[in-house]
């Protein structure tokens, strides 16, 4: 089984049940979509929500994908940056629960949290505070860190930070390991393009990406930027929701549908697909099999709430798994 190194940002999520939309007023957020907030506004925040039902879950792309390796029986870790506070110690803990190895560093800012807005009429709306996790930065990276890991997988929000990118892609480079990439949101693709075009084409080894992140990507319908993507790394996936996923090697195309799984909550489907997949290809997987199983770890993570299953879920998933039941 090859060991696998995750980095990206710690991050744990908040739901919030909120008794009407003040907050999102409040703070000038638009309903239903997703921003980046200041310490001044997740304090506002902290403060209107005192009283409001919550819940705190583990989060952050990496993260997620980190876990649901582990869980499915892989070796994995995870590199970020967590506050020391309570909120830090959950993340630490949760990484630890599932089977990952925690290598956070640690900081006085208050951990990354994100909070998800839940309104009255269930529309969630997504207010991102990143906090320590913004501050990891590539004098935090060294070959020591890196040392005895095969795989290197990068969450695509990391992207905004060019110089970590680069220096964890150096680094692995010189340790020979294999380079995966979720490009995680088509608004950082766009942001990022031609650093992001650079990098995969010398770098990336596996991307992943949605059918938006993939036209943001390429320009194009996702059969034609799944040629493109191909042509610039080793296996290029591209992500079409109720269609399933594509992949593509070389020459070879893989079309994998979806797993029978009623939808509740769709949070992670995508870094549990890059968790099952990775987990398929570190344990010696071929990359039909890995795709099916980043199909299966998909479709249980959407059929619960949050991005955590329940030990018994997992025990089916292994079942499944050895039984190639996909």
């Amino acid at each position: 089984m090859k060991k696998i190194i995750c980095l990206g940002n710690a991050l744990t999520d908040e739901l919030i049940l909120l008794e009407s939309d003040q907050l999102l007023n409040l703070l000038g957020l638009p309903k239903g979509g997703m921003q980046i907030i200041d310490s001044g506004q997740y304090l506002t925040a902290k403060k209107f929500i005192g009283k409001c039902r919550k819940k705190l879950v583990p989060g952050g792309s990496a993260s997620n994908t980190c876990r649901g390796i582990a869980c499915a029986g892989g070796d994995a870790s995870f590199v970020g940056m967590v506050g020391n506070d309570d909120i830090g110690e959950l993340f630490e803990s949760e990484i630890r629960a599932s089977g990952a190895t925690p290598l956070l560093l640690h900081s006085d800012t208050p951990s990354g949290t994100a909070l998800t807005l839940i309104s009255p009429d269930s529309e969630r709306t997504f207010a991102t505070f990143l906090g320590a996790a913004l501050e990891l930065s590539a004098q935090h990276l060294t070959e020591e860190l890196f040392e005895g890991y095969d795989i290197l997988h990068i969450e695509g929000y990391m992207l905004q930070n060019h110089d970590l990118v680069s220096k964890a892609l150096a680094i692995a480079a010189a340790n020979s390991m294999s380079v995966s990439m979720d490009l995680a949101s088509y608004n950082i693709v766009e942001e990022n393009l031609d650093f992001l075009k650079h990098i995969v084409k010398e770098n990336v080894d596996i991307l992943f990406a949605n059918e938006e992140e993939a036209k943001a990507f390429t320009g194009k319908s996702p059969h034609e930027a799944l040629d493109e993507i191909a042509r610039l790394c080793q296996i290029a996936i591209v992500k079409v929701g109720k269609q399933g996923s594509f992949v593509k090697s070389g020459d070879q195309i893989w079309e994998i549908g979806i797993s029978e799984h009623k939808t509740v909550d769709s949070t992670g489907a995508g870094d549990f697909y890059a968790a099952g997949f990775l987990y398929g290809f570190a344990a010696g997987y071929d990359i039909e099999t890995a795709a099916n199983i980043g199909k299966l770890l998909s479709g249980n993570i959407v059929s619960v709430v949050g991005v955590k299953l329940p030990e018994k879920q997992w025990a089916k998933i292994h079942k499944d798994i050895a039984n190639r039941n996909f």
